[in-house]
This record gives structure tokens, C-alpha cells and sequence, in this order.
């Protein structure tokens, strides 16, 4: 009786650690998902984010819950719903898209939190580097000024005897003077004149809008940013009826009418961002973790609009598409 006792202590110890391991292994994450715009625009990003989570090993439903919280177009409502994500309670917060980002740094957050942002957080005050934020927020940017630059290019290779452009932009964006550096310096080397049109708020575009009927440019580029996105209908609706080629970096304006996309994948930055989900949830702290800058790019032709507004594609083009629309 006594060596059976002696000979069960080592199994019924090394029973109770794997007990505690599978206990540990399966404690639950409890993430929070903040954003200003709505659910249907991020539906693919939102996918992405949960596919990449899972092959990490966080899986809905067993040892991962997310909490998501949409703002419908109002950043006003972000302070709210942090509050109500926090008194959850959660143990990261996500942030997604300018507006949301913006509100969250100057909030009292207690836990860490990930973004992605489609501006420069350097010049936005989120982080004193991208190789070191400092800060208890990191994440990722969208920011790929340069692309802007690309797309007058593509422009030019679509419509050769174009001269003039009109450029949508929400100058409050930060980093919307990095897409005009590039921009301006692209045009001058195509030969084309460019000229600016603010759109901080949806009145404020249709004023713009108003002018830029009034303007000689015959094609529209927009510098993408959360405000443009959510009232991306008034630009397409007014350069489609005037047969204008219209030009943005994020495939959801090709997705809505635009003639072409140019610029990051975003599902592959928002699977990305599952990367720091897990560092965090592993101790890693948001200040020491590098913001991260797209590394994947994609071309996205609208075939459906280039025959409405009767401009055939060329075939130098067409063959480089990485998706077309028909």
C-alpha cells in the first residue's frame, strides 16, 4: 500500500500539471474592436483579421472572444464605446482607421492597444518613430504616399492625352503633405496640371464637388483616408456621370465604381495585425513593437466602368491586373 502511494504521487502530480497547462492553454483572450465607420465597409479586413488570428491559434469560441463596436460614420461615439469595451472587460483594444485612432490616443486606456491607420502616426503624434512608437499604442499604417505618385502614371498610360487632374484629399489627414510631394512631383514629370479640392466632411466635398465641375481636370485621384471612404458615393456618382476616370489606393473604390485601385492589400495588413494581437497577449509591450508599413501591393481594374463611361483599357494593362471587375 505504501510503494503504491509512493508510485501514484509522481502520476497524480504530473496529472494535475497537464491539468493546469490544458487550463492555461484554453484561458480566453478578450479582445475589443473599435472603429467610427461602419460594418459593411470592413467586412473583408474584419474576415482577414479573424482568419490570421485563428492560424495563430486564437479561435472564436474556444479561447478567443471579440467585442466590436462600430461608430456608423460618428467618431463623437468612440469615447462611449471604448468605455463600454473597457468595462467589459477587455485585454486589447483594436482601433481601426484614422478618426478612431485619433480619439483613442487621447483617451484613458488601461490596456494595450493595435491600430491600423491610414495616415503617418509620426506626424499624427502617435508614436515618436515607426521603428519605436513609445507609446501604449502601435499597429500598422496604410500610409503608401509614393503609390500616388503610381497612379497619375497609370492614369497617363490610360488616358494619354489627359492634362489635367482633380485631387480629392482630407487636408487634415496626417501625412497628406507626403502624398502631395509625390503627387506634385509626378505630375510634373507627366506633363500634367493638378489641382486640390478639400473634403474634411461631406458638405465640405460637395462644395468641392461643385467646383471641381467648374474646373477644366477631366479624371479625379483621391487620396485615401476614412472621410473620403465613407462618403466615397458623391465622388463616384459625380465623375461616373461626367464619364471621368476616377483613381484611389484602396480596392473598396474599386469595389464601388472607381476605374482603378492602386496601392496597399489591406487584407493583408489587417491579417497582419493579428501578429501583434499575439505579441501583446504574450507580454510584448506596444511601445517596443515597430509600426509596420504595407509590403503588398495590388492593381484593381473596374471593366464595368470603363464601359460606362466608354474608355477602353489597354491591353499593357489589363495583363498587370492583379483583379479586374466585370
Amino acid at each position: 500500500m505504501k510503494r503504491r502511494t509512493v508510485l501514484g504521487t509522481p502520476f497524480a502530480l504530473a496529472l494535475l500539471q497537464g491539468s493546469q497547462r490544458t487550463g492555461a492553454a484554453e484561458s480566453v483572450l478578450r479582445l475589443g474592436w473599435v472603429t467610427a465607420q461602419d460594418a459593411t465597409s470592413l467586412a473583408p479586413m474584419v474576415a482577414a483579421l479573424r482568419a490570421s488570428l485563428a492560424r495563430l491559434g486564437y479561435v472564436e469560441g474556444r479561447n478567443l472572444v471579440i467585442e466590436f463596436r462600430y461608430g456608423d460614420g460618428a467618431a463623437a461615439r468612440v469615447p462611449e464605446l471604448v468605455a463600454e469595451l473597457q468595462r467589459l472587460p477587455i485585454d486589447i483594444l483594436l482601433a481601426q482607421g484614422g478618426p478612431a485612432v485619433d480619439v483613442v490616443n487621447g483617451l484613458p486606456v488601461a490596456v494595450p492597444v493595435a491600430y491600423v491607420f491610414s495616415g503617418d502616426p509620426v506626424s499624427a503624434g502617435f508614436a515618436k518613430s515607426l521603428a519605436r512608437p513609445d507609446s501604449n499604442m502601435t499597429g500598422l499604417t496604410l500610409l503608401a504616399a509614393e503609390m500616388n505618385g503610381k497612379l497619375l502614371e497609370i492614369l497617363r498610360e490610360m488616358v494619354p492625352s489627359l492634362r489635367d487632374v482633380a485631387i480629392v484629399l482630407n487636408p487634415e489627414h496626417p501625412g497628406s503633405h507626403i502624398e502631395r510631394d509625390y503627387t506634385d512631383g509626378a505630375a510634373s514629370q507627366l506633363g500634367l496640371r493638378t489641382a486640390y479640392f478639400p473634403a474634411r466632411t461631406r458638405d465640405e466635398m460637395a462644395s468641392s464637388l461643385e467646383a471641381m465641375a467648374a474646373s477644366p481636370a477631366r479624371a479625379v485621384s483621391i487620396f485615401s483616408d476614412s472621410v473620403v471612404v465613407t462618403n466615397r458615393r458623391q465622388i463616384l456618382d459625380f465623375a461616373i456621370a461626367r464619364k471621368m476616370p476616377v483613381m484611389s489606393g484602396w480596392p473598396i473604390f474599386a469595389d464601388s465604381g472607381a476605374l482603378c485601385t492602386y496601392g496597399p492589400r489591406l487584407v493583408d495588413s489587417y491579417a497582419r495585425l493579428a501578429s501583434y494581437v499575439d505579441r501583446m497577449a504574450k507580454g510584448a509591450k506596444p511601445a517596443d513593437l515597430p509600426i509596420e508599413r504595407p509590403t503588398t501591393f495590388e492593381l484593381v481594374l473596374n471593366l464595368r466602368t470603363a464601359n460606362a463611361i466608354g474608355l477602353e483599357l489597354p491591353r499593357s494593362l489589363l495583363v498587370r491586373a492583379d483583379r479586374l471587375i466585370s
